[in-house]
């Protein structure tokens, strides 16, 4: 799938929304992605899975023996990614407010995890989930994510495969264009704010 095909997908899916958008970093977009209205549709989450799932050099596919993903957002794509690649997908929660994993949900120590996201902006919450996989004892060779946000400047501390990569402007709080400003913001993401 090249960028258009891709973007084709998240519009035929409503998905790519105008506004006033608080973001989980709490930065400001006027274009927010809804990624759980482009995966409500699991074929269509199905290729975008084997997308990414493409992308991956053959030395990380290689090495990866489940895949864990952060609740809310993740959970989906997550799931997707472990069907294409052929192994378990588990996710972190954040119930107190630090991931981790429950539901009887573990991995063996040493585990080569890819962790997967929907949206990756700052790298905060990818930084978070990466070290959660290590105090559960994996070992995360590689994030896969649908979108970058960051414009390639989140340090992840992996390797990091994005499907799309989007110039989205972001903005401080105390520091966004009137035109916004004048739209009430809203909180789209699973994250309180």
């Amino acid at each position: 799938m090249d960028d258009d095909e891709i973007l084709a997908e998240f519009r035929a899916a409503q998905a790519l929304l105008e506004g006033h958008f608080i973001l989980s970093s709490g930065k400001r977009s006027a274009r927010y992605l809804q990624c759980a209205r482009v995966l409500q549709d699991p074929m269509r989450a199905s290729r975008l899975a084997s997308a990414i799932a493409a992308r991956l050099p053959r030395e990380i596919r290689s090495e990866i023996e489940i895949v864990v993903s952060p609740a809310m957002g993740g959970l989906i794509i997550g799931h997707e990614m472990g069907r294409a690649l052929g192994v378990e997908a588990l996710f972190l929660e954040r119930p107190e407010g630090t991931f981790e994993l429950r539901r009887g949900f573990a991995l063996e120590p040493g585990q080569k995890v890819l962790m997967v996201e929907d949206v990756v902006t700052t790298g905060l919450s990818s930084r978070e989930a990466i070290e959660a996989i290590g105090r559960e004892g994996g070992e995360v060779v590689a994030e896969a994510a649908l979108v970058d946000r960051s414009l390639g400047t989140a340090d992840i501390g992996v390797p990091f495969f994005p499907l799309l990569s989007l110039d989205f402007p972001v903005y401080d709080p105390d520091d966004i264009p009137e035109e916004l400003a004048a739209i009430e913001a809203i909180k789209p993401g699973s994250r309180k704010g």
